[in-house]
Order: structure tokens, then sequence, then C-alpha cells
């Protein structure tokens, strides 16, 4: 079986080697979710500081590493860097498994944060270098439906196996392995050069304008929705509903995200130039609704409103990041723009905090109600600026579609 990839086909190991590369982007600190809670009793010494270092140290680290395999990118083959960013990766869940410290477990996640940034900007950016056009568009967002898919399947794996054995959480560390296997397909079948009419060979070099902008817009509505994440169970404990339900809502919030990305072509089709401001006022009523209300149905319904748009603008904009460069020079800037990410996850917890101390508010709706606030303004941005590159869509992303 072969695909069409837009300017020629590429065999099906092929495609699912580029879609595995984005399954396990969404890894790094999910084995530690599930038992979060229980590490002081695991390791009754441990401080509550380092228990955080678990989940924030390879955040910290993929940053630096991201843009670092960018650069490198440019220059030189981007397997080696790859399958070294797999193996990485691989080898840091094995010794998970059998560590038997917090110590250990912290340097085997720094070191687990390395390989994870060597490996994200390579997900997108093969995505890239194999299709174009509207094909590239739809895999992008076939990439962004299985990253945030297999995020929620872990999750729930975790959570399940983390019953038996707490090391066992680190299994889904493994998963890469399968991926380092079914990417040495990509040796064999290497990505068509870009077509010269394509948009790609309009750039001598990065737009910088615009990678400024996508890079702000990115992180703006990054950091807007992981309130969701971060806040969700303090606000289902404060209005005491069950904890269960908090984590359905989790689960729910990246299946949204994850449905977008199956029917992206045909969104835009409809959405056309106002789909980021249609996108941004989705995030603006879904997070809303998690302020206002305190029924469980309307909070669950805030949180698959607020997915939904975040996963419609969430691949167009690695799209654009593409555009924005010549070929050699799109995995570049795709690394700058994917850093914005990580950068949000740090600091978004800070952010609403210092926030929260200005208002005098320690409300647990606080969070929502501010990154509403923010939403709306960026929905009132995208609107009047639905002309603009980055905060509208021209007629080549839905014409003859």
């Amino acid at each position: 079986m072969r695909v069409n990839t837009g300017k020629g086909d590429i065999s099906l190991i092929t495609l699912l080697a580029i879609w595995s590369v984005s399954a396990v982007t969404s890894l790094p600190g999910l084995a530690i979710s599930p038992i979060l809670g229980d590490m002081n009793n695991i390791f009754p010494k441990a401080s509550d500081l380092e228990i955080q270092m678990l989940t924030s140290l390879p955040s910290l680290l993929i940053i630096p590493f991201v843009l670092v395999a960018g650069r490198l990118s440019t220059s030189r083959d981007k397997l080696p860097m790859l399958y070294a960013g797999l193996a990485i990766f691989t080898i840091c869940g094995v010794a998970c498994l059998v560590a038997k410290s917090m110590s250990a477990l912290i340097i085997i996640s720094s070191i687990l944060g390395i390989g994870a940034g060597m490996i994200i900007p390579l997900s997108t950016g093969l995505v890239v270098e194999y299709f174009t056009g509207d094909l590239r568009v739809r895999q992008l967002g076939y990439s962004s439906a299985i990253n945030n898919l297999t995020l929620v399947g872990a999750t729930a794996l975790t959570g399940y196996v983390a019953d038996i054995n707490w090391h066992l959480s680190f299994l889904v560390y493994l998963l890469p392995g399968i991926s380092l296997l079914l990417c040495l397909a990509l040796r064999k079948e290497r990505a068509t050069p870009e077509p010269q009419q394509s948009d790609q060979y309009k750039q001598s070099a990065i737009n910088r304008r615009h990678l400024i902008v996508l890079t702000i817009f990115y992180f703006v509505i990054t950091y807007a929705t992981l309130v969701i994440t971060f806040d969700t169970a303090f606000l289902f404990e404060k209005y005491h509903i069950k904890q269960e339900l908090a984590g359905v809502s989790i689960s729910l919030f990246f299946l949204a995200i994850m449905l977008p990305g199956l029917f992206l072509n045909r969104i835009i089709s409809i959405t056309r130039s106002y789909t980021n401001a249609i996108c941004s006022l989705l995030l603006t009523v879904g997070l809303a609704m998690l302020a206002i209300t305190k029924s469980p149905a309307m909070l669950i319904l805030g949180v698959i409103l607020t997915g939904l748009g975040y996963g419609v603008m969430q691949p167009l904009i690695y799209d654009k990041a593409a555009i924005i460069a010549p070929p050699q020079l799109a995995t570049q800037a795709l690394s700058i723009v994917m850093a914005a990410n990580y950068i949000a996850i740090i600091l978004c917890p800070f952010i609403i905090d210092f926030a929260r101390k200005i208002a005098h508010n320690n409300s647990h709706s606080f969070g929502f109600a501010l990154n509403a606030f923010v939403a709306a303004i960026v929905a009132f941005v995208a609107f009047f600026g639905r002309e603009d590159f980055v905060l509208g869509l021209d007629k080549s992303y839905y014409s003859d579609k």
C-alpha cells in the first residue's frame, strides 16, 4: 500500500514510522503523574521540591534541546539525531523500571528530557519533509490527534499498572523503542524534495516577523488552556465533585484536542479565515464556563469546548511555521515555535499565582476566569486580524477542498 504525499508517495511502514514519533513526544513526565501523590510514601525522605522536579525537570531540559535539535537539523542528516533521541528515551525508560532512589529518578528524568528534546521538533519536521500542501495540513492534524490519543491511552495504562507496582508506570517509556525500530524504515525511503512551486521556496530565510508572532500566539493559547490540566482537580475538589470525574474531564480534554485533527481540512473549509477567531472564542466560552458554573456536566462541557478550539489551532500553527521558512530551515522554525509549548508549561502556574496575588483572589476558579479573559482578547484580535498570515487563513488553505 502506498500513501500519497502531495509530491509522490510513501509506503505504509514509512507513514507508521512518522506517526510513531508523533506518539512518543507526549510521554515525558507522564509516567510519574499517576503516582505523584504517593511519592511521599514511596520515598518518605523525599522533599516536595524533589517530587516536583520529577515533572518539571524534563520540560525544563526539553526547551534547550528542542532548539539545539532544530539548529542541527539545518546542517546535517536528521535521522541519526532522531535515532539517538529515541535510544536515549528508551534507555531511560528501562533505567526507570529498576531505579530505587529519588535521586536516581531525578537524574534519569533529566536525561530523558534531553532525549525527548531531540525528538520533538523532528516529530513535525518529518511530516513537513515528507508531505506538502493540503496533505501536509491533514497529516499535521493526524499527528496532533495521535499525540493526544497516546496521552489519553498511556495515562489510563499508567494509572492502572501503578496499583500493581509503581515501577510499572514507566513501561510507557519503552514505546520509543518501538518507534526506533519503525524509524529504521526511513533510511530506505527518503522524502521527495519539495516542489519548486511550493510556498516554502518563496522564502530565502526564516521570516522573523511571522516566526515571532506565531511563537507568541502559540504560547498564549497554550498557556490559556493549560489551566485545565493544572487546576481542574482543585476546582472539582472545591465543589465536592468526585475526583474520578476530574480524571475523566482531563481525558476528555485531550480527546477533544485530538478529535479536530482527524477532520482538520473539512473544518477549515467551513470556518475559513475566521478559524482562529472561532477557535479562540471556543476557548473563551469553555474557560468561562469553568469559571462560573458548579454543574459537573457544564464543567465537563467547558473542558471539551476548550480542547476542541485548541485542537484546531495547534496543527495550523505548525504548518505555518513550516511555510515561513525554506525547506532546509523548516525544522528549525518549528523547533522555535514548539519550544513555546514547554515554556508555557513551566510558566503557567507562576503567571496565574502572580496574578492571583495582585488580585488578592485565592479562588480556584480565578485561573479559569483570568485565562478566559486572555482567550477573549485573542479572539478579538484574531477576528479583526483575520487577513493576517498568522491570525487568519488565506485561500490556499480552503480553496478547492
